[in-house]
This record gives C-alpha cells, structure tokens and sequence, in this order.
C-alpha cells in the first residue's frame, strides 16, 4: 500500500514527553476535548495530577514552530471544570463550538473541587471568547450526565451524538450504558433522541468519524462494563440521511480492539487510528502506541510505514488533522 509518511508528523504534549520550563503552557492531562477551529487547535479542560480545570487553551498553527516550544495561548476558561465530554465546531459560522455532555465540576479551592451537573451543552464564541448556555428545546432527560462518548456535527448544523454512558463511580454498578442516538439542530436549539434495537450495540470511549457521504464511522470502544471491550473489525455505520445503522466487518491486518484511542479522517478518504488501551477492572491496563488505517472503500485495516520517530503510548488523548499533519496531544 502506499506509505503515509507524508501525512502521520506529531507533537506530543503527554505528561511524560513534555518538558517545557515556561509560565504560559498548559500542565500535562488527559480526559479533554479538542476542536480546530481554523489554524487555532483548541483544546477544553481535561483531568491534571490534582484537579479538572476549567482551562481553554489553543495551539497556534499558523506558522512552522519547533514541537520544544510550541506556541500556546490561553483563552476565556469555562464556567466549570470539565472532562470526558466532546466538542464540534458550528459549520454555519466556523467560529462557534459547542460541548456536549462531560462530567462537570465546581472548585471549592486551587486543589479541591466537587462534581456538579449544571449543564449538558455549553457554547464558546472564539470570537469574542465568550462562554455562554444556550436553551435547549424537547431536552431528553436521559442524557443528562451522559459522558466518555463523540460527538460529529454535519454540514448542516445536526449535532449527532451516539451512545456514552452516565456519570457513576466507574464501578459497572452505578452507571449505565447506552445505544441512543442523540440528535441537536443548533439551527433550531430543538434535541431529538433515536432509539435503537438491540442489535445496535451499547458504546462507550469509542472514536466517531463523520465521511462526505453522511456515514458515521464508529471505531472501537466497550460495553456497559469496562470488560467488554468491541470487537475492533466490526464497525458500526449509522446513515445521517436515512436515519439507519449497518455493520461492516474489517479484513485485512490485526489490529487489536480498544478503548480511548484517536481518529482522524484523511485526505484521500480513510481513516486513521492512533493509540487508546484495554481496561483492567476499572483501570487502564495495556496503552498502545501502534498506527493502523481503514480503507472506508474496501473496509480494510493495514499498517502503514512511518518514518521519523515513534509517538509514545497513549490514551485518552487529542487528535486533529490539520494540512499534511496528524497532531496527537496530552494524554497518559
């Protein structure tokens, strides 16, 4: 196959690679959300050694910089603490993100903090950098506290939502997994909630890929518990045009299944996959470090031949595609 050297180039901000003396950069994390809005790749909250800040921060793509001094920005911070939700950019104003779902928390002190359900959607105008909760119309209650799930949004403003799970205390008996498909118009503000039939699985810390054709490519993840852990070759497709799901199972290499990895959809059409890990009871056990593309044509895992040095392991990371490049960040 054709090598994608020209595509997969990294910078690696994770807790173990990044030693950068400076006030003005954010502290190593995971657990956040990142969303490319123009040549700012911006990145919400996340879960550092000591609290879930309430930090935005973007990394300023408009020039070439070297990856030991990478330019970061700080930028309005968020009404809360925030992990474990997702985020997309408005295509109506390529300006405006949204955040869906997540764990929210509020701060008692610099060091303490406690989780507090205030909002399933907020609204940042980069802009003006300002924060705001818009209103949603015919809310599913369900939803509410729903976190560890990715959201995509079309060209025409559908917000599409798929599964998550519902904030406990991570121990398969508090929380509960869920196969809803969750649909916002930020047109409208109006929610609509599809539900599914058994045969579409429960999906959780999975990776979402949206392709000009209006299928959602769903890569990975687990089941209500953390033991379940999907079957990597059989990809779920849900149809944003007829409202409908199918499954497609991946030949060609091995590629071992897992949870809190990344996706990115590549120029010529495919996707691929960086990192992600099994879960050992309610701990993350075995985190990867390998590479792997699907073919969205022939529906074919391969490994490609990369050069330059190897990204390390990672989980619970960020990825974005940004021209020729595949930038990973933070991370455990």
């Amino acid at each position: 196959m054709k090598s994608l050297q020209y595509i997969l180039f990294f910078v690696i901000f994770s807790s173990v690679y990044f030693f950068v003396i400076c006030q003005n950069i954010p502290s190593p994390r995971r657990q956040q959300t990142s969303t490319l809005i123009g040549t700012r790749l911006y990145f919400f909250g996340g879960t550092t050694s000591l609290i879930k800040p309430n930090e935005v921060w973007y990394l300023d793509l408009s020039s070439s910089f070297n990856i030991s001094t990478p330019p970061w920005h700080s930028d309005a911070a968020m009404p809360i603490g925030y992990t474990l939700g997702t985020s997309c950019l408005s295509p109506i104003d390529n300006s405006t993100v949204f955040l869906i779902g997540g764990r929210t928390w509020i701060a008692t002190s610099a060091t303490t903090q406690y989780y507090s359900y205030t909002s399933s959607l907020y609204k940042f105008d980069s802009k003006i950098s300002q924060w705001t909760t818009p209103t949603i119309n015919n809310f599913n209650s369900s939803f509410r506290t729903r976190n560890e799930m990715q959201a995509v949004i079309d060209n025409y403003g559908k917000i599409f939502v798929f599964g998550g799970v519902s904030y406990g205390n991570d121990d398969n008996v508090t929380t509960t997994g869920y196969n809803d498909m969750s649909i916002l118009d930020i047109t409208t503000m109006i929610w609509s909630t599809q539900t599914q039939s058994q045969s579409v699985l429960v999906n959780v810390d999975y990776t979402a890929t949206l392709l000009p054709s209006g299928l959602i490519v769903y890569i990975g993840g687990r089941g209500s518990s953390t033991a379940n852990i999907h079957n990597i070759s059989q990809i779920q497709i849900f149809d944003t045009k007829s409202y409908t799901w199918s499954t497609k199972l991946a030949s060609g290499s091995t590629i071992a299944s897992r949870v809190s990895h990344s996706a990115v959809l590549a120029q010529d059409g495919n996707i691929i996959i960086y990192g992600g890990s099994t879960i050992n009871s309610t701990k993350v056990d075995n985190v990867f470090s390998d590479i792997a593309v699907l073919n969205t044509n022939s529906w074919v895992w391969s490994v490609p031949s990369v050069s330059g040095i190897s990204a390390p392991p990672l989980t619970q990371h960020s990825a974005a595609l940004y021209k020729n490049y595949m930038i990973l960040a933070f991370g455990k």
